[in-house]
């Protein structure tokens, strides 16, 4: 059973005062420029359960295991976005496209991600609350020094395995995602 209920509320405006720059990705769906991060795989923990009940022909099962991973999902997306709404006056993420990554070896996860349902709701919360919400283009993101901005990183996709880096002009030590996020923030910042 279901029990819907309408109710008129008045927007409220954020309070929080923070700047945030969002980095999306795949073994992290989401990295902010302050170190939080949205922990993904909910198709992954449960790919074994799933497999097992479409090699039996378990329909309902296989279906309720689906549900299971999308509610899960969701959950977790809402929760994320709702706590970056409540404490940030601005939200810039990057432009990544999934539907181009969907045609590669990495489509699996890349849907699993999920980073359009993200977005959005990232998007519609920021409307609702009066907050600045920006979609940058993250070329090159992952591979300049957020402290000096020289392209030193690593590059390629040989190189997605290198999660820390040092950079050879200033020596910072970077994390891979909180660099991208940051070198996101500097952009939609206009610095």
């Amino acid at each position: 059973w279901y029990f819907n209920v309408v109710v008129d509320a008045k927007d409220r405006p954020s309070k929080g005062q923070e700047k945030i720059g969002i980095d999306l990705g795949l073994k992290t769906v989401a990295t902010c420029s302050d170190g939080t991060e949205l922990e993904g795989r909910w198709f992954r923990s449960m790919e074994l359960q799933l497999e097992k009940a479409q090699r039996a022909r378990r329909k309902k099962q296989a279906r309720s295991i689906h549900a299971k991973i999308r509610n899960k999902r969701h959950d977790d997306q809402h929760k994320f976005s709702r706590k970056l709404v409540n404490r940030c006056g601005e939200i810039y993420v990057g432009n990544v496209s999934s539907s181009k990554l969907v045609k590669t070896k990495m489509a699996k996860s890349t849907l699993d991600a999920g980073w359009a349902c993200l977005k959005q709701m990232i998007l519609y919360k920021c409307d609702h609350a009066g907050i600045i919400y920006k979609e940058v283009n993250e070329a090159y993101s992952t591979r300049g020094c957020s402290e000096c901005g020289s392209l030193s990183g690593p590059q390629g996709i040989r190189m997605l395995s290198v999660r820390e880096w040092e950079c050879v002009d200033c020596s910072a030590v970077h994390d891979r995602d909180v660099n991208a996020a940051r070198n996101i923030l500097k952009l939609g910042l206009g610095h």
